[in-house]
């Protein structure tokens, strides 16, 4: 099975190039969102146009329900035989929020803490968005357990833009 990675979006050039994932997820503000890379197919390309707040009024386009169900959806049809590429503007709160949720999804419940507690050991600097944990807990049924794993994780190792990270679904 190939892992899951997240990038932020300065490195995705490298991280294309490098690992040839067959899925990619683009979280960025809306206007800010990128066009499909060269060479990539548009199809395996979801973009969701949402800003990093956890506050539904805080701002425009903020994460929901909807967004979290068309990433499930997504991922859904990854096979695993080759990575799966998320990236957001940082690599630490959008992209973090997602491949926790895929990787929630794909392992099932009750590995919520362990999942959590891995993506702290793998990647320090992550800081999943909360607003995309809620509704993501929510569409997957797990009663506060996926805030209660993320909250767990502790405070992050704070820097402006993470770097690639490789989520093995088998180390997990």
């Amino acid at each position: 099975m190939s892992p899951l990675l997240v990038t932020p979006l300065s490195a995705l050039p490298d991280a294309l190039a490098e690992h040839a994932p067959s899925h990619l997820v683009s979280l960025l503000s809306p206007q800010h969102m990128i066009e499909t890379p060269p060479g990539f197919p548009a199809a395996a390309h979801l973009k969701l146009g949402i800003n990093d707040i956890t506050d539904p009024a805080a701002g425009p386009a903020p994460p929901a329900r909807r967004h979290v169900e068309a990433l499930l959806a997504f991922s859904r049809g990854w096979d695993g035989t080759q990575p799966f590429l998320i990236h957001c503007w940082a690599g630490i709160s959008r992209s973090m929020a997602s491949a926790f949720t895929v990787l929630c999804d794909r392992l099932g419940p009750g590995c919520e803490i362990q999942i959590a507690l891995a993506m702290r050991r793998r990647a320090p600097h992550a800081q999943p968005n909360r607003l995309l944990i809620r509704h993501a807990d929510e569409a997957l049924g797990r009663h506060g357990a996926m805030l209660a794993a993320v909250e767990a994780m502790g405070p992050p190792l704070l820097l402006e833009e993470g770097v690639t990270t490789l989520f093995p679904l088998v180390d997990l």
